[in-house]
């Protein structure tokens, strides 16, 4: 034991070095002038992220051993260490390294080449004691701890679920936990396989999906860092709450380069405020939406009821609809995004203008086989036909900039431009920008289907050459200076021999851009990730699905989710129908079948609720019992709010967490949907009947809200129990 304690003490060591190493060079970067600003960048960057990495994984830093039989032995942690004195040799070997995996795949019955496993217990830097598994056939002089000591005070000798067990059965605390002690086989085999498309994990509740797919993009990041280290991953969950309670996962695995967003994020200052109808949702999901948008923008392209005057010179020209049909077919002929294409539309109704007013003008003065001439005065027209207020109207009204908040508000509240584009009345609202989750793929659609305002990009652009040139300027003053000086101080002569030229320096007074990956992903809409996590995938619409494969062009996905537990009318009924579109032949398929989180007492009462609604679907199978048994309770309308407050009474003195889920007109209760894919110690479950009867998916709300227990599960009712729920055990409510 002692020489264990030594060995991870010494572990710990070497990090708190690496940190103070991998500090100095952060803070000796973010002020050098060595480099140009884009190396300095790349420098600082990269070395932050080192510093976030080392930062957090201090907890569980070292949690195993792998002895083999050919005597070499391995530590296994969160992250690698090495010996930089000896040949760089590994003291501590990532979990994710090929050297680690038997920790997680050998037995006693294919040791892969291991004698024996052993997994630390820890009490924060310290080795409180170990288990230790031996593969294989047994050799008595193997058993004892390292360092000679007895085995009786170093190890009780475990099996293989031992650990598994004691983590499942342990209280929930803030968050969800890593597993990366406790890897089962066939999770392993999942987070390393090697698959370049899309990877769809399903598993009922409980079957740790999740924290799969989480240690998947942690074991990738690993394996692919240079390919995936300057875009990052990103991680789509169902809801805020959801998105906290996994965000410390890959922190703990030393991964910081992954962003956190809900599909309601995915346009940057965009704010949900607002909640669809189902039927609303439903056709906003679907691909067919895509036809609306598309009316939608034809229909802000305009022709003229009657000729529009434009006063050029002397004389009144006209835009009158022939022209700018001409104009319109030309400019959606061109291929180019609407606001873009305006550029082509105006180039044609500005040529009309200026040949008849040139016709007009010029005819009698102006000698037809002089064409300098003729072009100068064109370009004299085409001048005071830019600064026209009247012309940059009509432009506005025929072909006008449009932002997709814009366009989509606009719509959605005028029943004359919902007709215009074809769109079911459902759609309509009083509040055109009261956004909801449904509307941000669509807004996502229209960015690209819209296009950008060149005019005011090619106004950043002369800003940012303004700027530039400024600070070009002001180098060159610099320079000359130091220049000038020369003769009077030579040390101050060998500074200005050292810089290249004015742009050189300039590029030194460029502030270094320190922003995380995650900061500068997360604000700029057209990012693009180099894999993409989608949890609950079954509630995401063929609409969410567009938006996300714009994010990944490699289509690099892990997606996890339940066909059995989808809420949402637009959500997928097959992964086919949702995936095929864009990797037809490069999805695969896996599933998980052992329930990790919820005992085999409350898996029943929930199954029971599964075979009414999906009844071709098979439960996960637990893989524990908790000797506790769920209850049930008849209360009246006046002896709920009591019963409620019993239950998060008891509750508050108890290790761990619970939650009460019900109706929203339940006194701190929260609905099913925003528990999903959390999990909790002790659960309350009030009026089962009214969840079941909350619309088409009632059945797989309830059963959502039944497998959120790891421990304890009770139901309170006002009317009579569901007939899934009739074998719970009814319980007498206390005497007082």
């Amino acid at each position: 034991m002692h020489a264990e304690r030594d060995y991870v003490a010494g572990l710990y060591t070497r990090l708190d070095a690496e940190r103070e190493r991998v500090r100095g060079e952060y803070q000796a970067a973010l002020g050098g002038n060595d480099l140009g600003a884009m190396e300095r960048d790349v420098r600082v960057r990269a070395l932050s992220r080192e510093v976030r990495r080392l930062d957090v994984v201090d907890n569980g830093l070292c949690f195993g051993r792998l002895d083999a039989v050919s005597g070499e032995t391995s530590y296994i942690g969160r992250i690698g260490l090495f010996d930089e004195e000896n040949d760089h040799e590994p003291v501590l070997l990532d979990w994710r390294a090929p050297a680690s995996r038997p920790f997680y795949t050998a037995t006693g019955a294919n040791p892969e080449n291991m004698r024996r496993r052993r997994q630390f217990h820890t009490r924060g830097r310290a080795v409180a004691d170990f288990t230790d598994e031996v593969l294989g056939r047994p050799i008595p002089a193997q058993l004892g701890g390292a360092g000679g000591s007895s085995p009786q005070e170093c190890f009780r000798e475990a099996s293989g679920d031992e650990a598994l067990l004691a983590a499942v059965n342990a209280p929930r605390g803030e968050g969800m936990r890593d597993i990366v002690a406790t890897i089962q086989a066939e999770q392993d085999e999942i987070i390393r396989l090697d698959h370049p498309g899309v990877l769809v994990i399903e598993g009922g509740p409980g079957t740790g999906k999740t924290v799969v797919a989480l240690h998947r993009v942690a074991y990738l990041l690993y394996t692919q860092r240079e390919r995936m280290e300057r875009h990052g991953a990103l991680v789509v969950g169902p809801n805020p709450a959801f998105l906290d309670h996994i965000s410390r996962v890959l922190p703990s695995l030393g991964e910081t380069d992954v962003v956190f967003m809900t599909t309601g994020d995915l346009v940057p200052g965009l704010h949900v405020t607002a909640e669809d109808a189902p039927e609303a949702a439903r056709l906003k999901g679907s691909r067919k939406i895509l036809d609306v948008l598309a009316a939608a923008i034809a229909d802000r392209q305009r022709l003229p009821a009657e000729p529009v005057p434009i006063q050029l010179r002397e004389v009144t020209v006209r835009i009158d609809a022939e022209t700018a049909e001409w104009a319109r077919q030309e400019a959606r002929d061109s291929g180019l995004p609407h606001n873009e294409a305006r550029a082509v539309f105006t180039d044609i109704v500005t040529y009309v203008l200026t040949e008849r007013a040139m016709n007009r003008i010029g005819r009698g003065w102006l000698r037809r086989d002089d064409r300098e001439e003729w072009e100068n005065f064109r370009a004299e027209l085409l001048k005071d036909l830019t600064a026209d207020q009247a012309f940059a109207k009509a432009l506005d009204e025929l072909w006008p900039i449009l932002t997709p908040e814009t366009l989509l508000a606009q719509l959605y509240s005028s029943p004359e431009r919902l007709r215009a584009a074809g769109a079911d009345d459902v759609l309509a609202r009083a509040e055109g920008d009261a956004w909801t989750v449904s509307d941000v793929p669509l807004l996502d659609e229209l960015t690209d289907l819209l296009g950008r305002d060149k005019t005011a990009d090619r106004e950043a652009e002369r800003a940012a050459e303004r700027d530039r040139r400024a600070k070009a300027a002001y180098a060159a003053h610099v320079l000359d200076n130091l220049i000038e000086r020369q003769d009077v101080d030579e040390d101050v002569g060998l500074i200005a021999s050292d810089l290249l030229d004015a742009e050189d320096l300039a590029d030194r007074f460029v502030e270094t851009d320190t922003r995380t990956l995650v900061e500068r992903a997360t604000a700029d809409r057209d990012w693009t990730y180099r894999h993409v996590v989608v949890d609950e995938a079954q509630e995401l619409s063929e609409m969410d699905w567009r938006a996300l494969m714009r994010r990944c062009p490699g289509r690099s996905f892990t997606v996890v989710g339940d066909l059995a537990q989808r809420r949402s009318e637009a959500g997928a009924r097959a992964w086919g129908s949702m995936l095929d579109p864009y990797v037809a032949g490069r999805w695969v398929y896996r599933s998980l079948s052992v329930n990790y989180r919820t005992p085999a007492e409350i898996m029943a009462v929930a199954a029971a609720v599964l075979a009414e609604f999906a009844p071709d679907v098979r439960p996960p199978e637990s893989v524990r019992a908790s000797g506790v048994r769920p209850w049930a309770r008849r209360v009246t309308d006046d002896e709920l709010a009591a019963a409620v407050e019993e239950f998060v009474r008891d509750e508050a003195g108890r290790e761990g967490t619970s939650v009460v889920i019900g109706p929203p007109d339940v006194l701190g209760a929260v609905p099913a949907s925003e528990t999903k894919g959390l999990e909790y110690d002790a659960v309350l479950v009030v009026d089962p009947d009214r969840i079941l009867a909350d619309g088409p998916r009632g059945a797989a709300e309830l059963y959502v809200a039944l497998t959120r227990a790891t421990q304890r599960l009770g139901v309170l009712h006002r009317n009579p129990l569901p007939e899934a729920l009739t074998g719970l055990a009814e319980v007498p409510a206390p005497v007082r």
